[in-house]
């Protein structure tokens, strides 16, 4: 009975309604907004611990790389000079040049000036025992101190470590 009274002329009259019938509006309910986001707040939290693990050893990859430069640097500084930098003269010989050593330095050996490591801390130089070995380059890691472990550990070029006294003979 209630179709007969809304013909097909008269049901798409404007302001007219049919009683009981609710209309379907576009969108998503708040309940599927929540389990969407529910969803997306779960797998953050499994993924992002790994993701965080990735940043701490690409930064340590980093430091290494970094470190690897500066004693390629140090080793050809060694070739105009004859000697590595004193505890005194540092890293900055590299980009630098003592004041008595200005005829033979054919530097800067870095380009851009001496780079920080990944947490933007200067990387350490600690000379060796004899001129004609290279010292250590390293770097105090995350925490900028010495020690530390994780990725707070201070990082060495490869096979050097805090008691090696220079890699190169």
């Amino acid at each position: 009975m209630l179709m007969t009274r809304w013909r097909a002329g008269r049901a798409g009259a404007p302001g007219m309604r049919r009683p009981g019938l609710f209309r379907m509006r576009p969108g998503y309910s708040l309940m599927e907004v929540l389990i969407a986001v529910a969803i997306i707040a779960l797998l953050a939290a499994l993924i992002a611990p790994r993701l965080f693990g990735q940043l701490d050893s690409s930064q340590v990859t980093a430091a290494r790389t970094q470190i690897r430069m500066i004693e390629t640097a140090l080793d050809t500084l060694r070739l105009d000079v004859g000697r590595y930098p004193t505890e005194e003269e540092g890293l900055a010989m590299l980009v630098t040049p003592p004041a008595d050593l200005i005829d033979i330095w054919n530097g800067p050996y870095l380009d851009g000036g001496l780079p920080r490591d990944p947490w933007g801390t200067p990387f350490q130089y600690r000379p060796a025992s004899s001129p004609s070995r290279r010292g250590v380059v390293y770097s105090f890691g995350a925490d900028g101190q010495p020690g530390g472990e994780g990725s707070a550990a201070d990082i060495y070029s490869r096979g050097a470590g805090p008691d090696d006294d220079g890699g190169q003979s």
